[in-house]
């Protein structure tokens, strides 16, 4: 028989870096997963590698997806590197541009729904029954069953697991993923998911009609992997809580200026929620996406460049204050 068709760009091993300035911070022993080092930005690409690998296996003739952003440009990534067409539904205007551009240039048919995430993936579904077409969100568990690899590095990194896991909560896909990944390798740390105030629905104990924040990756008024999340809260001993939009922007800052990661808004939300509950032992935060995912809510943040005339007493002047 012929080996199953394999679509991989090298995701996955992603750097696991102790972060001292959070340790002195919440006296903890923190450590960043550096999701963002995956060929797309994204821990999308975990799962996208194995879902779009099974739709050709299955003979579909193309693939779709409704996203927030880091889907969609990991969904057009790997669509094109198997042949395949991609579409890609996305919220009209609340996409960041780096995820908008890597959709794009990918190839993907990208549609701007005048509507939100959720009205945009109940889309998907209909439209995925009704044609050959194969949807690669997180309610497919082929994404589950790549996402949960992370779960299994940080065990091999440090020969077992962390005493707490922070991650931020959107579609609960990968809160899913990472305590499969646990359960599987025998371990139970605590898993704590931090949602954004105005995208609280696990938080909150029902949906949220038009989401709203900063973080665009996390923008998400009633996930798809609810149950399966506030499982795996339950039966870790965890948490889900809410950290506000200046609480993520601040941890967005810190981790830039301080630990020298550029992350984007929504990852920041593992800090943030961190930062503000705290957590003891070893904790590992994991931040999903790279910092030039949404490169507009970087410049907005940060301080501006200076200006030099081209002579060198300007520039000691610029350079020495």
């Amino acid at each position: 028989m012929p080996a199953d068709p394999l679509v991989t760009m090298g995701e996955g091993d992603t750097p696991l870096v102790p972060a001292p300035r959070l340790s002195e911070l919440t006296g903890a022993d923190v450590w960043l997963k550096l999701e963002g080092a995956n060929p797309t930005g994204s821990f999308k690409d975990r799962g996208m590698t194995v879902a779009v690998s099974a739709a050709i296996a299955e003979g579909a003739e193309a693939i779709v997806c409704a996203s927030t952003g880091n889907t969609a440009a990991s969904a057009a990534a790997y669509a094109a590197r198997a042949g395949l067409r991609g579409a890609v539904i996305v919220p009209e205007g609340k996409i960041a541009t780096g995820k908008l551009a890597q959709a794009l240039m990918h190839g993907a048919r990208v549609i701007a729904l005048r509507g939100n995430f959720d009205e945009a993936l109940a889309l998907v579904r209909e439209l995925a029954r009704r044609h050959p077409i194969a949807l690669v969100n997180s309610v497919n568990d082929f994404r589950i069953e790549g996402q949960k690899t992370g779960a299994f590095e940080v065990c091999d990194e440090f020969g077992e697991a962390p005493d707490v896991l922070c991650i931020p909560v959107g579609n609960a896909g990968n809160v899913t993923s990472w305590w499969k990944g646990f359960q599987e390798y025998g371990e139970a740390p605590r898993l704590h998911g931090y949602q954004a105030e105005g995208a609280a629905p696990l938080v909150q104990g029902a949906p949220v009609e038009s989401p709203e924040t900063v973080a665009s990756a996390i923008r998400i008024g009633n996930p798809a992997r609810w149950e399966d999340a506030m499982n795996a809260f339950t039966s870790s001993r965890g948490e889900v809580r809410a950290v506000s939009d200046a609480e993520i922007l601040d941890a967005y800052s810190l981790l830039g200026a301080r630990e020298g990661v550029f992350c984007e808004p929504a990852s920041a939300a593992s800090v943030a929620g961190l930062l503000k509950y705290g957590a003891e032992g070893r904790v590992v935060c994991v931040l999903t996406g790279h910092g030039l995912k949404d490169p507009q809510t970087a410049m907005n943040r940060a301080g501006s460049v200076v200006p030099c005339e081209p002579d060198i007493g300007s520039v000691e002047e610029a350079v020495l204050g």
